[in-house]
């Protein structure tokens, strides 16, 4: 039963890629950011995590809590590939390969403003926004700097320059170096 888990940097395409990935291994895809956006309905996709997250439950140890058991319960599942913003720490043990996925803030910036139709300010400022409150949240709950998982993953790619597409290429192809699939 394979587990890969697809994390990385604010709008570098994890649950992107992780769908395609699980489309081409013809796994199963799990994704917590799409669970945990689906509790704000208002706003960009940007927006969405940032809003709920400054509410008592978005910003609640209990509800990340209880996401992060429902990852577990994914892992443990099996023949999935799942995006999550800290599984690469938070699932150590359950997952067979992990995936930190990164760009400079310009290009995420970029990616903002085309995909949520946003001025360049104001997709600088909705990223900033969201990365900070991510950041703070996360390190008070679980006392670490989720970008620090760059360094725990088994495959780490600056995906600046590259397509969805390319990116899952580069993932399958260390995924086959590695015998994993």
């Amino acid at each position: 039963m394979t587990v890969i888990v697809i994390s990385g940097q604010p709008v570098c395409g994890s649950s992107s890629s992780a769908r395609l990935l699980a489309e081409r291994l013809r796994l199963r895809h799990f994704s917590a950011g799409d669970f945990f956006k689906s509790f704000s309905q208002k706003g960009t996709e940007t927006e969405k995590a940032t809003l709920f997250m400054k509410t008592d439950k978005g910003s609640s140890s209990a509800f990340h809590n209880a996401l992060e058991k429902r990852v577990a319960d994914e892992c443990r599942k099996g023949d999935v590939v799942i995006d999550t913003k800290l599984g690469i720490r938070m699932q150590k043990g359950l997952y067979d390969f992990s995936v930190w996925l990164k760009a400079p803030f310009p290009v995420r910036a970029d990616r903002v403003a085309e995909r949520d139709a946003l001025k360049g300010e104001d997709a600088e400022a909705a990223l900033k926004e969201k990365e900070e409150m991510e950041r703070a949240t996360w390190k008070r709950i679980y006392g670490f700097d989720y970008f620090d998982q760059e360094f725990e993953a088994d495959l780490i790619i600056d995906n600046s320059d590259l397509s969805k597409e390319e990116t899952v290429e580069k993932i399958m192809e260390e995924l086959g170096k590695r015998g994993i699939i």
